[in-house]
C-alpha cells in the first residue's frame, strides 16, 4: 500500500515561492507516477502538475506553467512542488497523489493514493 505525506504548505505574500514535499512509502518509487492537485473551498479539486516517478517527464496545465516545477529525488522517495510567482488564486489544499506509471494524467480519478494534503494561503 503506497502511502503519501505532504509538506511544505503555509501562508505567503503574492509573489513568494514555496516548496512542497510529498514523502512516499509502501512501494517502488520509481513505479509511480505523481499528480499534484488542489481544491480552493467549494471548487473541484484541479490539476497542477504531474511527474513520472523515475523523473524527467513532467506536465502542467496552463495556470501554473512556467511558475511551478516538480521533481523527484529517488534517493529520499520524495517528490517536490516548486510554486513560484504565487498568486491568490493558488490559494488551497495541496494534495499528492499516484498512479501506476504510464502517460501522465490531469484527472484525479485516475489516481490510486493520496495524500492528506497541505494548506497554501497566499495573501494579498
Amino acid at each position: 500500500q503506497v502511502q503519501l505525506v505532504e509538506s511544505g504548505g503555509g501562508v505567503v505574500q503574492t509573489g513568494d515561492s514555496l516548496r512542497l514535499s510529498c514523502t512516499v512509502s509502501g512501494g517502488t518509487f520509481s513505479n509511480y507516477a505523481f499528480g499534484w492537485f488542489r481544491q480552493a473551498p467549494g471548487k473541484e479539486r484541479e490539476f497542477v502538475g504531474a511527474i513520472i516517478g523515475s523523473g524527467g517527464k513532467t506536465s502542467y496545465p496552463p495556470s501554473t506553467k512556467g511558475r511551478f516545477t516538480s521533481s523527484t529525488d529517488s534517493a529520499k522517495n520524495t517528490v517536490y512542488l516548486q510554486m513560484n510567482s504565487l498568486k491568490t488564486e493558488d490559494t488551497g489544499v495541496y494534495y499528492c497523489a499516484a498512479r501506476p506509471s504510464g502517460p501522465l494524467r490531469s484527472s484525479p480519478e485516475l489516481y490510486d493514493y493520496w495524500g492528506q494534503g497541505t494548506q497554501v494561503t497566499v495573501s494579498s
